[in-house]
């Protein structure tokens, strides 16, 4: 007899319950994620890309993560020089840390590039949001 298992019962579906234990709790984990939305008006994809990618690189994921599909998120003016104009937390996500790094993030990465001539307005108003979601 093994040990591991009664008479009745193979060891096989004790590894597969374990298996599914684990697969359970990676899921609940929940994954990270940043989108960001420019104002309407705003048009110039590779600006977009390109301060995406500035705020992301200057994210570092704090160790107290939100619930799952919550969110932080911080809104900012990008002026046209590149400098940001007022930035807050404009959603919490119901960790403090989370929404500071969020915070954080966004401040590290500036400053962004100017705005594109093309851009007609002094500024544009960015929302970044920092998921934590299924």
């Amino acid at each position: 007899m093994n040990a591991a298992c009664t008479p009745d019962v193979p060891a096989r579906p004790f590894a597969l319950c374990a298996v599914l234990i684990a697969f359970t709790a990676l899921a609940a984990a929940g994954t990270p994620a940043l989108k960001v939305y420019f104002a309407s008006d705003f048009k110039v994809q590779a600006y977009q890309q390109k301060a995406y990618a500035k705020a992301a690189s200057s994210w570092k994921m704090p160790g107290d993560l939100p619930e799952v599909e919550s969110k932080a998120v911080v809104t900012t003016t990008i002026l046209e020089d590149g400098a940001l104009g007022e930035t807050k937390i404009h959603h919490k996500s119901g960790s403090a840390a989370w929404d500071a790094a969020g915070l954080a993030a966004i401040k590290a990465a500036a400053p962004f590039d100017p705005l594109p001539d093309s851009y007609p307005q002094p500024s544009v108003e960015v929302h970044f949001h920092f998921e934590y979601g299924p």
